[in-house]
């Protein structure tokens, strides 16, 4: 049994949902979602017993490819995530609609199976692939069955589709030109390559292209207000809570082993960037009037701190960053699906439109506000203990670092709290809210009892990935 299991099922999944017919393709999805969830603990329980569950096999003979996965700690990690919250994700859109929808379940499927394999790859070109196919189907999600004006969405989606496609060239480049060096893309292959401080510094900065955008950090997170807005919840759900986290996840597995040179000598622009995207990510959410807007820009900011943690080549900003990407994936997919649940009763992402839901619907508005204050991190939440460590890891590199990256908390708690204020609080509304639905209820309750498991006992995700990023962090300081 290994980790290609995961990949079958989700492949097999998404062309036996598009079978099933538009009836039955949400069940069948559901279904599948939730056989690739069960199978990732199966194999987490045989990795935690010391078995292999890698799989590597020759797959091109000239140029020399390998169809390679790698389980190590990080990679089951993100794998965890992905199966995860895939089902979550799935069973959230029962509320709604489709057009043809086992295309549009088929595409959910089709895309976490390839962001599965982006988490599992450990070939060079393999890892591309996979990373080039999660594009494919969150262009037909967000164009098809996304919201707004048909060509306001087009030039919001296209836009999205030319930079990421352009960013991941340069990165494509940089892997032909290591292939050059090394006769293989094997990440341990690449890994032995000694570099001179000129070629890691190019390789650093053409990775550093393809995953700024992917993120993304600033100046490259232009397209990312737009599409989350344009697209279907369930799309910016798939986006913030897995398909960013390949751009995190890949910093710490390829760029960063393989020019450690450059990210030492470069650390400090890079910390800098990504407490950049914190301070402005926050000030912009201040100025939204458009719920899915304001959460785009609080996810920039979450994830401008993340990327600083991993910049800081530290044990305690990597494991923070990893903890930070699991307990965001899941808090900012429980936000969205918050914000789709008020559109269903009001038809309006307006926020100058809602207020006075809590006295119609106090059940909801309690799950809601758990949810605002796992965002900013209370204690007692899975964020604090991410950001917690990721902020000790900045105050180790300077303490200047810490109290800037703190203001996502002092931000992040007013923007929060103000938009919760004036979506939920105020006079009762004229128009009637609904109370949740049990499948609302149920999705609510799931995301909650995660953040709030995890963040009262992270012990099992810290031990199962603190050796990968030990091995890691030793692959990064082979150079002093």
């Amino acid at each position: 049994m290994n980790v290609s299991l995961i990949l079958i099922i989700l492949l097999v999944g998404a062309f036996a949902t598009y079978l099933a017919g538009d009836k039955l393709a949400s069940k069948v999805a559901l279904f599948f979602g939730l056989a690739s969830l069960g199978s990732s603990i199966v194999l987490l329980n045989h990795y935690n017993l010391g078995e292999n569950i890698s799989f590597i096999s020759q797959w091109i003979t000239q140029p020399n490819i390998s169809f390679a996965l790698k389980a190590d700690g990080l990679s089951m990690a993100m794998l965890l995530l992905t199966t995860a919250l895939t089902p979550i994700i799935i069973f959230s859109s029962f509320g709604n609609q489709y057009k043809n929808s086992k295309s549009f379940y088929a595409l959910i499927l089709f895309m976490s199976f390839a962001m599965a394999g982006t988490f599992l790859a450990s070939d060079g070109l393999l890892y591309y692939i996979f990373w080039e196919l999660s594009l494919i189907p969150i262009y037909f999600i967000a164009l098809i069955w996304g919201n707004g004006d048909a060509e306001d969405r087009k030039k919001a989606v296209v836009k999205f589709f030319i930079y990421t496609l352009a960013g991941s060239l340069f990165m494509l480049v940089a892997f032909v030109y290591m292939y050059q060096q090394a006769g293989s893309l094997l990440l341990e292959d690449l890994y032995k390559l000694n570099l001179s401080a000129t070629e890691q510094l190019w390789i650093f900065l053409a990775f550093f292209l393809a995953y700024a955008i992917k993120i993304p950090l600033i100046p490259f997170h232009t397209w990312q207000a737009n599409v989350y807005q344009k697209a279907p919840t369930v799309g910016t759900m798939l986006l913030s809570g897995i398909m960013l986290k390949m751009g995190l996840y890949s910093v710490i597995r390829w760029q960063l082993p393989l020019a450690p040179l450059a990210a030492k000598e470069y650390m400090y622009i890079f910390i800098g960037l990504g407490i950049a995207g914190v301070i402005y990510g926050s000030i912009v959410a201040l100025r939204q009037k458009d719920l899915k807007k304001l959460l785009a820009y609080s996810s920039l900011a979450h994830v401008g701190l993340i990327a600083a943690g991993t910049y800081t080549l530290t044990l305690d900003g990597l494991r923070g960053a990893v903890l930070q990407m699991i307990a965001h994936g899941f808090v900012v997919v429980g936000l969205f699906y918050v914000a789709e649940i008020i559109f269903r009763r009001y038809e309006t992402r307006a926020i100058a439109e809602m207020g006075g839901i809590r006295t119609q619907s106090p059940k909801f508005t309690s799950m809601f506000l758990i949810l605002v204050l796992a965002s900013v991190a209370l204690p007692t939440t899975f964020n604090f203990i991410g950001e917690f460590t990721v902020l000790y890891s900045l105050s180790q590199i300077n303490i200047w670092f810490a109290i800037l990256g703190g203001t996502t908390i002092i931000l992040g708690a007013y923007y929060m709290l103000k938009m919760f204020q004036h979506v939920m609080l105020g006079e009762t509304n004229s128009k009637v809210f609904a109370d949740v639905t049990v499948n609302e209820g149920i999705t609510l309750v799931l995301i909650i009892g995660v953040l709030f498991f995890f963040g009262m006992y992270p012990k099992p995700i810290t031990d199962l990935i603190t050796p990968s990023l030990e091995e890691i962090l030793t692959q990064i300081n082979r150079i002093n």
